[in-house]
């Protein structure tokens, strides 16, 4: 076991529990903001930190809060003020992991939209630290659900933000509620004037913690960004990778449970992949990072908690699944890529809905960001195509080619068979399941404008015929009598198989059973798939009629 004086963290006075959690995550050493704050904020000093995203502002915060907890204590200690869910959920989950070694710690994540159920368990349960947004937490205030008499420390993330958002009043209201005792840490990007008054009146000798903006240096990273429709997400990043061909990429979701369905659907797709996320040992991690490193893994799918930190040369590309409400989230991720003077390549999924977080994402990397579309049927059968070629030119070099060459040469002469047609069966036969029959997929118009219910979702109702060309009729084992309509079965089928709604023929649902009309040629590990997939608890159990 190491001395925690002899590790960077160390040195600023962080406990041995915290700093194996980081060493865990891949923090070596520790940013300007970091090391000015943590040692103020141990102390017990108030602070005042101003940076811009993507300066490590969240452990500046988090690790001297954990520090000086008493999980003795089943009570709140730590309130965190975030201006929105998603930086909520992001602030909580990075507390998490860097409290991971910290033993009793429990944490809540209070905001609006959810069902307050979980919230009140998790506060009664005794959580030390309380992340959430302002309304919420007066929600609970004003219940009586949330007690702040206990609390030792107080932060303000992004306040410049929550004035932005119009809650001056209600931080101004927590602020009040809370004892003057506790230690206030704010942080902000930039000191609007009602900031500054806050400050004046709610804080006591604040160390103030200023960090510049950085230089921007020629940036090694290309980003792009493709707008699609929501339920398009999966199907898009699927031709991308395969058009792009990366070396390895990685694709970042929200969420532990995403990444897995993630994962899953692009293996089912035939590409390899692994998830790295919370619920991963350490042991389990590191060879998960190993058999990137050694090409086993193309495609790794990682929440922002399990990849910070992450360093693998082979990263070409990085795909985000979703627009990080926190831009300081998207530095961290894009940063996975174009390491050490390396090219890579950026690629933002994102809906007209969230299109109008582009321009700070620009701001904060300094960085334009190009649009771009999906690709085209065309494009990805031309990719599949080459990929071909490319095997064909492989096996051609190898050494007992001309063994089977001879052997093939007097079958051709007899049969008066041409070296075109040779070729051509071969081919065929190699890539029996692989379809260059690829459709396109829409692109929303212009101006976000959505598409019809009708497209969103197909019909209503499909059945009768038995479909159009280029189809098969699969049995799957759910019918009327278990809650199967024509609707749940698309969703269940484009979901599992990556398919377009539009590529689902017809749908005859009956009492016990459903028939259904699929593209000729699925992959068979999109087969697997879909006989394992349920609608509901019950497997679709899917075969050919």
């Amino acid at each position: 076991m190491f001395e925690s004086s002899d590790h960077p963290f160390g040195r600023l006075g962080l406990s041995t529990d915290l700093i194996g959690a980081l060493d865990a995550q891949g923090f070596t050493e520790p940013t300007p903001i970091q090391a000015q704050a943590i040692p103020a904020l141990l102390e017990g000093r108030d602070v005042i930190g101003q940076a811009q995203t993507g300066t490590g502002k969240t452990a500046a915060f988090a690790l001297p809060m954990l520090d000086r907890l008493d999980t003795e204590v089943r009570a709140p200690q730590v309130l965190v003020l975030t201006p929105t869910r998603e930086l909520a959920q992001q602030v909580s989950e990075a507390v998490q992991a860097f409290g991971a070694q910290v033993r009793r710690l429990r944490i809540a994540t209070v905001f609006g939209g959810q069902a307050y159920g979980p919230q009140l368990k998790a506060l009664s349960a005794g959580a030390q630290v309380v992340v959430g947004t302002p309304g919420r937490i007066i929600d609970h205030l004003d219940r009586g659900t949330l007690q702040l008499d206990r609390l030792v420390g107080l932060v303000l993330d992004e306040a410049d933000e929550m004035l932005r958002m119009g809650f001056l009043d209600d931080v101004t209201r927590v602020l009040e509620a809370t004892p003057e005792t506790r230690q206030v840490a704010l942080f902000s990007a930039t000191m609007p004037s009602a900031i500054r008054r806050l400050a004046e009146r709610f804080l006591k000798r604040p160390l103030q913690v200023v960090i510049p903006p950085p230089e921007r240096a020629e940036s090694t990273i290309t980003q792009k960004a493709c707008l699609l429709h929501a339920d398009d997400r999966l199907e898009v990043l699927a031709r991308f990778l395969e058009v792009e061909s990366p070396d390895a990429a990685i694709v970042f979701v929200r969420t532990r449970v995403g990444s897995q369905e993630v994962s899953d659907l692009l293996s089912a797709r035939g590409f390899s992949c692994a998830v790295l996320n919370g619920d991963l040992p350490q042991a389990q991690r590191d060879l998960v990072v190993a058999r990137v490193r050694e090409g086993a893994i193309r495609v790794l799918i990682a929440t922002d908690v399990a990849a910070r930190g992450l360093d693998i040369e082979r990263i070409t590309h990085v795909f985000n699944l979703d627009v990080p409400s926190d831009p300081e989230s998207y530095v961290h991720r894009i940063g996975r890529t174009g390491r050490a003077g390396r090219e890579g390549t950026a690629i933002l999924l994102h809906t007209s809905r969230e299109r109008h977080k582009l321009a700070r994402l620009e701001q904060v990397t300094g960085q334009p960001i190009q649009q771009v579309t999906p690709p085209t049927g065309a494009e990805v059968a031309e990719r599949r195509q080459r990929a071909w070629m490319e095997r064909i030119e492989a096996v051609l070099a190898r050494p007992e080619r001309e063994a089977v060459a001879e052997r093939l040469a007097a079958w051709v002469e007899e049969r008066g068979l041409t070296a075109a047609d040779l070729a051509a069966a071969a081919v065929l036969m190699a890539h029996e399941e692989v379809t260059l029959d690829v459709p396109d997929v829409d692109v929303p118009a212009p101006r976000g404008a959505r598409r019809s219910r009708q497209d969103a979702e197909g019909p209503a109702s499909r059945g009768g015929g038995r479909g159009k060309p280029g189809t098969r009729r699969y049995r799957l084992d759910v019918g009327k009598v278990h809650g199967a309509h024509p609707r749940a079965v698309i969703d269940v089928v484009c979901r599992v198989s990556g398919l377009h709604p539009r590529e689902v023929g017809d749908i005859v649902i009956e009492k016990h059973q459903t028939l259904v009309d699929l593209p000729k040629g699925m992959p068979h590990p999109v087969f697997t798939a879909l006989q394992r997939a349920r609608l509901g608890k019950r497997p679709l159990r899917l075969e050919p009629v």
